[in-house]
């Protein structure tokens, strides 16, 4: 049986031929490559260039929905734009992390768009592996949905948690797993070498901080691999449209965070709204699930999740701003022993 016909006698339709696959792939692959043409050379940048790339990468996932759209019909469209907005809400936490890794290792401005790129590459491979997982468990398991309903709500759970504790933490990267491991396996420089990440010094294989802190952003990477693929499940079953809803979403990060770098140290209550949207997409999944065997319970419309999402996307982002502006910029736990 062929992926198309066995995920068409599963329930899970796609949108994506072969063909298409095979072009978007492509596609994305050539906007990678292009980002480490535009980072070959260590450089600051440019509010006016962060400001071109990332209208760039908003117009681009636009215009492909608009595709999606008039291609495959309203349905798909609002799964793809919906889909999509939770991802990106989802990688602007991940941009947090990002901004705080690259403080406690302190990398030089003109190298923080590489380890960005390095970064988001890893996001890529990542979220690829994890959405073949997570389409074979919904072929094969009659209640994956129910388990993602519950990784969902148990991250909500967290996420919450996290921020009504009120307590303030950096980045300590002494005790991460990953930086500890590396640290035993080679030697570590003091400085950077530009974009080197292994050098030869006193006669041996050497490796620079930047090294370090390309594993530390990817192995942050895996812990949101975990909560973003489930969450874009719970919008969409199409392994298509959820690849490139993740796709698009990581492609623009590399621009956004210089766009947003002063800014996110100010979205104070985005941790709520994510808890609540991860919340939500946890009961429409589980709710999804139960409608399967028990076809009297209700589900929640697509359409309805997308008004959910930036209703409360405009409200956390307004009292944000409102709270920071009395109170000036605040700081959000960040837990990263894990990694």
């Amino acid at each position: 049986m062929s992926d198309m016909s066995y995920l068409s006698a599963a329930g899970l339709s796609s949108v994506g031929s072969p063909t298409l696959w095979a072009v978007t792939i492509a596609g994305v692959l050539a906007l990678l490559v292009l980002d480490f043409l535009v980072t070959r050379r260590p450089h600051e940048v440019s509010m006016k260039e962060a400001l071109g790339w990332s209208a760039f990468y908003v117009a681009l996932p636009l215009a492909f929905g608009a595709w999606v759209w008039a291609r495959f019909g309203s349905q798909q469209g609002v799964e793809y734009l919906t889909g999509y907005l939770v991802e990106k809400s989802l990688s602007v936490d991940n941009l947090f992390v990002f901004m705080l890794l690259l403080a406690a290792f302190a990398v030089p401005t003109v190298l923080a768009q590489r380890v960005l790129l390095f970064g988001i590459t890893g996001a890529l491979v990542l979220r690829a592996v994890f959405i073949a997982l997570g389409a074979a468990a919904l072929q094969t398991l009659d209640f994956a949905f129910l388990l993602f309903a519950i990784i969902l709500i148990l991250t909500a759970v967290k996420l919450l948690r996290d921020a009504l504790s009120g307590h303030e933490q950096e980045v300590d990267i002494s005790k991460m797993r990953s930086v500890r491991l590396l640290r035993k396996i080679m030697p570590v420089t003091n400085e950077y070498h530009g974009t080197r990440m292994v050098i030869r010094e006193h006669g041996r294989r050497t490796l620079t901080p930047l090294a370090l802190v390309v594993v530390a952003v990817l192995a942050t990477d895996v812990v949101f691999a975990v909560d973003s693929v489930p969450a874009v499940y719970g919008i969409t079953e199409d392994p298509y449209l959820v690849f490139a809803t993740n796709a698009f979403a990581l492609l623009g990060l590399r621009a956004l965070y210089f766009v947003l770098h002063a800014a996110l140290s100010r979205l104070v209550h985005l941790s709520y709204g994510l808890a609540f949207i991860l919340a939500f997409i946890g009961v429409k999944l589980g709710l999804h699930w139960a409608h399967g065997i028990w076809t009297g319970v209700p589900e929640i419309p697509t359409l309805v999740s997308l008004g959910v999402i930036i209703g409360v996307l405009l409200v956390v982002t307004l009292t944000s701003l409102r709270a920071t502006r009395r109170t000036g910029p605040g700081e959000r736990e960040v837990v990263t022993d894990r990694t």
